[in-house]
């Protein structure tokens, strides 16, 4: 297990602090294991283990507390005996009714720091939202960046074969790059061949629907939900509307209400398992309300559903690059100027960086299309192009990178 020091780092600022840490992601990202790495820091600061509290709403052990009655009756006995600071974790939350009350009440009554995760975009919109106004921080948790996958790899091979040196040996990173953009980056993708892979990533994927939107969101169309997932990884790096989602269906002999579709991609947002992207024109310098784009969390489902990872390259590195400055708390909008598209407009704090993402520079035309994009931008912040060439394309203050020089960098 690996230290994930991204979201680490975040966390450590945050204890000792009268604030609820929440942490979210989709199913199976790796919410259990930060847990676990945090519990493991603060018993190596001394905490003592019985003042430590671990709770996760998934397991057998704990299947039956599905209400705030319960899991308050539970804490009880398990904090009766104990003496100064309790750290209270509860994993996968959102299985308990009426929870949100319920936590609010212990960061009031208790000597406690409180950490919860759960696996919906929607969690703290609600009741909690209001009840603790300023006394919560959410930290997102994804999939594991191409890094991270990397020195998971590693630290998996070194136990296994003996240490071997990926990031010495062009070829070796390269391959290993490729296997990271078939499959993704769920944690425990890179410990299984590749049959295991696509097994492993199906049932996540088939629960990350069931369980998550399907049941919760009382779907009863399920065939035409699973369509429009189709559809949507069909047409990633494309912005469109629900309008032409509706089309595409009346193409197939289905009458679908644009209410319909906006209400499954908000089910698809609320699971984590899309994000949508708006578009913002630069010379408007305004956000437009249609033509969007949205791409997936871990792009290792697409190759389970639609088989076609290596077949759309480019489609899936521009997902790849998405998630990488999305990790790194980037704000990400979908640029227009005049006709041209920019791919993404980064920005975080004071810094603001213009991003064309391509599969190869192969050709004079690719080129000067990718780089007169970004030249019709006049303000002087970062430009950047990502593609997969090894030869560095760089020109008139515009920096052309390798999407693993790129991946690998920490200068965010």
């Amino acid at each position: 297990m690996i230290k994930r020091e991204l979201y680490l780092k975040k966390i450590r600022s945050l204890i000792g602090k009268d604030i609820i840490k929440v942490l979210t992601g989709i199913r199976r990202c790796g919410k259990s294991s930060m847990l676990k790495l945090i519990i493991d820091e603060l018993i190596e600061e001394g905490i003592n283990r019985e003042n430590i509290i671990l709770i996760n709403f998934e397991s057998a052990k704990y299947m039956d507390i599905d209400s705030s009655a319960k899991l308050n009756k539970l804490i009880k006995n398990l904090i009766c005996d104990l003496k100064g600071t309790i750290y209270l974790f509860f994993d996968e939350i959102q299985n308990v009714k009426n929870w949100e009350k319920l936590i609010n009440s212990y960061r009031i009554d208790l000597d406690a720091e409180i950490f919860i995760t759960g696996s919906n975009a929607n969690l703290l919109s609600g009741e909690l939202a209001t009840l603790i106004a300023g006394r919560y921080i959410e930290i997102k948790i994804y999939p594991f960046s191409f890094k991270e996958s990397l020195k998971l790899k590693k630290e998996y091979d070194s136990k296994k074969h003996g240490l071997k040196k990926y990031d010495s040996k062009k070829h070796d990173l390269k391959k290993f790059f490729l296997e990271y953009l078939k499959y993704g980056g769920m944690p425990l993708v890179l410990q299984l061949n590749p049959n295991e892979k696509i097994d492993y990533l199906r049932d996540l994927y088939n629960s990350i629907i069931l369980k998550d939107i399907v049941y919760r969101n009382k779907i009863r169309e399920v065939d035409l939900f699973d369509k429009l997932i189709k559809f949507l990884m069909d047409n990633i790096g494309h912005t469109f509307s629900a309008k032409s989602i509706s089309k595409f269906f009346k193409s197939e002999n289905r009458i679908v209400s644009r209410d319909t579709i906006y209400n499954y991609l908000i089910f698809l947002q609320d699971a984590c398992l899309i994000h949508k992207v708006q578009r913002e024109d630069l010379i408007g310098k305004k956000i437009l309300k249609i033509h969007e784009k949205y791409y997936f969390t871990d792009h290792g489902f697409n190759e389970t559903i639609a088989g076609k990872n290596t077949e759309n390259i480019a489609q899936i590195l521009e997902n790849i690059v998405y998630m990488e400055f999305l990790r790194h708390g980037y704000e990400i909008y979908v640029g227009k100027i005049n006709n041209s598209e920019i791919d993404f407009i980064c920005k975080k704090y004071e810094r603001t960086i213009y991003v064309q993402v391509s599969y190869l520079l192969a050709s004079k035309k690719t080129v000067e299309r990718e780089f007169n994009s970004l030249l019709k931008i006049k303000d002087n912040h970062e430009k950047i192009i990502i593609s997969m060439d090894e030869v560095n394309f760089s020109q008139k203050g515009i920096k052309h990178l390798n999407i693993i020089d790129f991946l690998k960098s920490s200068d965010f």
